[in-house]
């Protein structure tokens, strides 16, 4: 049950249409794939968006940092593997492109164990059957010309197309335009559909977070994402406690120690660890374990394509990220193998592993280094 071989490649997939939220543009994703082979045949693949440049840094880490550590182990041992990668980073970096280069490995890892096992991934990780997620629409990015009654129509295509829920950027603007981006979106669903919004640590202290979110306030969002950076914990607790919306965070926060600050010092409600940033599937686990104990719900960021498996197998998950426009997101670009959505969920694939397959033409196009 040895791991015989673990293969990266970095591809650069171009945005068709250059986006923007509150503190940069993106012209292009980066992303890094891995490929884990076992002596008994079973295989798995791991991804991870590794930035919208230099993307290549989580791929030299896979191959020339952390792949010592994982080949001819026993690929059963998830946790030891996961110890010995961890240990093997320390002075490289415990968060960041490290971190994202072990999470990648370890998603492959734990897709060869549930191919192994024959089993959905979210089975494998002892879920009974379930066939659907509840999930939310992602979008409302600042665009060129991009006015808040284009905004409104966008929201309103999500729900025509059967999201019961939806999300949109905040903070790039002064405050009262958008507040009137937030209106328009909240005339646009109506007053019981939950709208999340996403600041992408726009705000640079507690004090003018809060008056920049009082001006949302009267629109009922379901929470305020990240308005603060991610390390700025102690200026989270304090927007926690002055407004009058949930706080959510933690998309790129790292490991069990980051989530475990935020839980002490209740500067969110609800958790987002994000499965490709905070040391894969084994981390992930264990970070919504430690927010189950805490009585708080998890909400994954982003790539439902790992996500679905692991909300369908988490008692205190709530939603999955879903990107409709796979021009913005558009890791959907390398995979042959889409999700399905029935009417405001995802159906969590029945096949082994966590089913998704690479578009291996698409995959030759993008590449920027070849596997190795």
């Amino acid at each position: 049950m040895q791991i015989k071989r673990l293969q990266a490649c970095t591809c650069v997939v171009p945005i068709e249409s250059p986006i923007a939220f509150s503190t940069r543009a993106i012209t292009e994703r980066h992303f890094t794939l891995v490929r884990l082979s076992v002596d008994s045949g079973a295989e798995g693949l791991g991804f991870c968006y590794s930035g919208h440049k230099a993307g290549h840094i989580v791929t030299d880490a896979v191959r020339d940092l952390l792949r010592d550590s994982v080949i001819g182990r026993n690929f059963k041992d998830s946790d030891e593997l996961w110890e010995s990668m961890y240990r093997e980073a320390l002075l490289h970096g415990r968060r960041g492109a490290v971190l994202r280069a072990m999470s990648v490995i370890d998603i492959a890892l734990w897709d060869a164990l549930a191919h192994h096992a024959q089993l959905p991934l979210y089975r494998y990780l002892g879920a009974p059957k379930k066939e659907v997620v509840p999930t939310y629409a992602s979008g409302g990015y600042y665009a060129d010309g991009k006015r808040p009654q284009d905004l409104a129509r966008e929201m309103e295509r999500y729900l025509q197309s059967g999201f019961r829920a939806v999300k949109m950027k905040v903070g790039r603007l002064p405050p009262r335009e958008d507040a009137a981006r937030v209106r328009a979106a909240r005339a646009a669903i109506g007053a019981d559909i939950p709208l999340f919004l996403d600041a992408n640590n726009a705000w640079p202290d507690a004090a003018t977070a809060i008056e920049a979110l009082r001006h949302f306030e009267p629109y009922a969002p379901g929470w305020i994402e990240e308005p603060l950076m991610p390390d700025d914990v102690e200026g989270h607790a304090v927007v926690a406690q002055h407004v009058g919306m949930p706080v959510a965070t933690g998309e790129v926060h790292g490991t069990r120690w980051d989530f475990a600050q935020l839980l002490e010092k209740k500067a969110a409600s609800i958790l987002q660890p994000d499965v490709t940033v905070c040391g894969g599937i084994s981390e992930w686990c264990r970070i919504a374990g430690m927010a189950a104990e805490a009585q708080l719900p998890v909400a994954p960021h982003w790539v439902p394509e790992v996500h679905v498996h692991l909300v369908a197998a988490t008692p205190n998950a709530t939603w999955v990220e879903y990107f409709t426009d796979a021009t913005v997101i558009n890791l959907t670009t390398l995979l042959q193998t889409h999700l399905d959505l029935r009417q405001g969920h995802l159906i969590v694939p029945q096949t082994p592993g966590h089913g998704v397959v690479l578009a291996e033409t698409q995959v030759r196009q993008y590449a920027i280094d070849g596997w190795a």
